[in-house]
């Protein structure tokens, strides 16, 4: 894509200024439709310029079914094929963070859900599975996946990343790009990563707020993850974040969107703005006076289209006939947006086959692996041996907000949770369905609500403790409610229960309303009891954990959720999730990430530094030992691969699947440097009495880091590998040397171990 082809040369020289602008602006489909029907009344004013990409026809407000949207698709593309002068058709994106953005699409377990399984590969299926979706419509752009890094739980988007830890993060991200992009462009769909950078570690937790980095923290963890998806994955487009650093909106930071991202990364996609963010230079940074002042910053630091809408379109043309924006720039953006609509075979065929679209997009395949990316996700958190129960019991009361609630299962950027539905355009399977599914004819399944999910109501107490009384077993299914920040539709908070999502922040992490309440009240009864959560962000269960026997992290489990917990619950299937993120005691040890320097492990007098659950952290029905660990590389050069092996065998009685993580440290380095890192994983599954060697071939590339002079070095010297079932659960240690002098890497040609199971 580096070199512009004849046709987009001969495009630019003979395009206007009218036409150069409109190829950096979009527009929502609703602005061109009469109800559910494209006007061309609307579009010949609209579109009479060109327009380089069409706003979420599928994920639009307007409720279209997969083949209506590809009807409008086409009639979109057809009118600026046919009725404008160079006939330049539009890339349409979507929102896929957890499954296509539009009605009837398959819901699959929201991000930090994905996160949990600790399994690129089914991240890569289930991101192919999305990409027949996307595809099926006619669009061909979708602005996932989040590169974020959750390091403030506090923030509400935390339930949209891959979790806490940057190698995690990458793995995950880099499966998902591909999976989406597919191998041949012309058959696949730009994958945009966001929130470019930094997003997820915003001041107090607080959406969009400013982010406090030092430079080396910020290149090393941060920009890590994108680096990976666009060095490695060759990830099309970037969005830059909303929030600002050092005083510097992402939007308008030259050094970030054209020094790293073009000059450094060879990036050769397009950077896409946030919804409303280039205005936001105007309105809420304050760094621009004006909305043409806005569109100049954020081109001149390297945006190249501007979503969600067509912004001061005539003030923009103005400026540049008159020379306060160089004609020269707009030429720059506007090339790189055509050569992608070159690469993904636009210009040859923009059209999809509205004949072959289903009217239903979910089907059989894709609820199958929608149902074993939640099952993948579960992370058991706590079991006293109550796990797993006994489908011929008696009597089993199912109570809580989330237990009967299919809305509730769904994360922020599913359809139905992000335009604010309650009935969802799919069938989701709830907690309670699934466990009547599960059970015996004979077994009694008990409801009660018991209590909203945020609110002091106590008036279904009374109900679910008379069934808690009748039955052998609770489960009590808690949590959250994931939707946008209710402002955004006018509504009042109490009235939507929003607890996490986009601008969803919060001020505590335990339980939201009378949860915990209920949870000890229900206690007094004496029933042994399980804690379902179903939830987007880590939650500070520590005042109801010693009152429940047991403890399921489901996140945002998706339309197939209650048949995978149901499956946890009685034991059809291992948990073998791992949590992508620390789980605190309080909101006041926030941050509480694993990977902190030494110095901020300090205790507070009234609890300790430590999480309540820690990274890498998951309970299973099975038993793994590890043994025989062996550095192959006790000594190595720079620019080499440490080579680790180890076994792991399964000395329980069920089968299951163990994720076995790979740390390395350096505790005495020209800069401070994390306790641990991430360096490697393997999730791997094993038959009782079974055993298998695993073999992890670290690049010392991924063991650079940026000295005292802010130069990216690989540093000799003694290194710690720790191998284990969690970041603090290590069991086995070893050491390896790198020898040499210290070597300054220039270019990263490799960012992460290969592991291969050797028996």
């Amino acid at each position: 894509m580096s070199v512009a082809s004849n046709k987009i040369k001969f495009l630019l020289s003979k395009m206007s200024i009218e036409e150069k602008v409109a190829q950096l602006q979009s527009i929502p489909v609703d602005r061109l439709l009469e109800g559910k029907e494209f006007s061309e009344e609307k579009a010949k004013s609209l579109l009479m310029h060109g327009i380089g990409e069409i706003t979420r026809i599928g994920g639009s407000g307007i409720g279209l079914s997969p083949r209506e949207a590809a009807k409008i698709a086409n009639k979109v593309q057809k009118f600026l094929v046919e009725r404008t002068r160079l006939g330049i058709p539009a890339i349409i994106h979507e929102e896929c963070l957890a499954g296509l953005l539009t009605p009837t699409a398959t819901v699959f377990p929201q991000a930090i859900a994905l996160a949990s399984t600790w399994s690129p590969e089914l991240v890569y299926r289930v991101a192919s599975a999305i990409r027949q979706q996307v595809l099926c419509i006619g669009s061909r752009h979708c602005l996932s996946p989040v590169l974020d890094l959750c390091r403030d739980p506090r923030w509400g988007r935390c339930e949209e990343t891959y979790g806490e830890d940057p190698y995690l993060v990458a793995s995950i991200g880099l499966a998902y790009v591909s999976g989406l992009q597919g191998d041949d462009l012309k058959r696949g769909v730009i994958a945009t990563t966001k929130h470019f950078a930094g997003h997820g570690f915003p001041e107090g937790g607080r959406n969009i707020a400013q982010v406090h980095l030092g430079s080396r923290e910020f290149l090393e963890q941060h920009l890590y993850t994108f680096e990976v998806a666009i060095r490695v994955g060759k990830a099309l487009a970037v969005m830059p974040a909303y929030h600002e650093i050092d005083g510097v909106p992402c939007h308008a930071n030259k050094w970030l969107l054209t020094d790293v991202l073009r000059s450094q990364w060879g990036f050769e996609g397009v950077v896409v703005s946030d919804y409303g963010a280039v205005t936001q230079l105007n309105m809420i940074h304050r760094v621009a006076k004006s909305c043409v002042e806005s569109f100049k910053l954020a081109l001149e630091s390297g945006v190249d289209i501007v979503f969600p809408d067509i912004i001061c379109f005539d003030e923009i043309v103005q400026a540049v006939k008159e020379g306060m924006i160089s004609e020269s720039l707009l030429d720059r953006a506007v090339e790189r947006v055509l050569r992608l609509k070159e690469a993904l075979g636009l210009f040859e065929n923009p059209y999809v086959d509205e004949f072959k679209v289903p009217e239903v997009l979910d089907n059989e395949e894709h609820r199958l692996l929608a149902l074993e990316a939640a099952r993948e996700a579960i992370v058991l958190l706590k079991n006293d041996g109550l796990l797993p129960l006994s489908k011929n019991l008696r009597a089993i009361a199912v109570i809580g907000p989330s237990a009967n609630e299919p809305r509730n299962m769904l994360g922020d950027y599913h359809y139905d949770a992000h335009l604010g539905k309650s009935i969802t355009s799919v069938k989701v399977v709830t907690v309670l369905e699934g466990i009547r599914n599960k059970v015996s004819k004979e077994a009694k399944v008990l409801y009660a609500k018991g209590c909203d999910i945020d609110s002091q109501d106590r008036s279904g107490f009374e109900e679910a403790l008379r069934i808690a009384r009748e039955a052998d077993v609770i489960i009590a299914v808690m949590g959250e409610k994931s939707g946008l920040d209710p402002s955004w539709f006018g509504l009042k908070k109490e009235v939507v229960q929003h607890t996490s999502g986009e601008g969803v922040d919060r001020a505590s992490l335990g339980l939201p309303g009378v949860q915990e309440e209920l949870i000890k009240e229900l206690h007094r009864i004496g029933k042994p009891m399980v804690l379902v959560l179903i939830n987007g962000r880590p939650l500070a269960i520590t005042g109801v954990l010693p009152y429940v026997n047991a403890v399921l992290e489901a996140w945002f489990p998706g339309e197939e959720g209650g048949n995978a917990i149901a499956d946890i619950i009685f034991g059809d299937v291992n948990p073998s999730g791992r949590l992508p993120v620390s789980v605190p005691k309080t909101v006041g040890q926030v941050p509480v990430y694993y990977s902190r320097k030494p110095s901020s492990f300090r205790n507070y007098i009234d609890v300790d530094s430590k999480p309540l659950f820690p990274f890498g952290f998951g309970l299973s029905y099975t038993e793994f030992r590890y043994r025989d660990l062996v550095v192959r590389t006790p000594e190595v050069k720079p620019f080499g691969f440490v080579e680790v092996e180890v076994t792991i065998e399964n000395v329980g009685k069920v089968a299951g699947k163990e994720v076995v993580q790979v740390y390395i440290s350096k505790e005495f380095a020209e800069v401070a440097r994390p306790v641990k890192e991430l360096k490697a994983f393997k999730k791997i599954y094993l038959e009782p009495g079974k055993a298998k060697r695993v073999l992890f071939r670290i690049p010392t590339e991924a063991l650079a880091f940026y000295d005292r002079s802010m130069s990216l070095v690989i540093e000799p010297g003694d290194y710690r590998v720790m191998v284990g079932k969690s970041s603090e659960d290590i069991v086995l240690e070893g050491r390896f040397r790198i020898l040499g002098e210290k070597q300054v890497v220039h270019y990263k040609k490799q960012y992460l171990a290969e592991a291969v199971e050797l028996q």
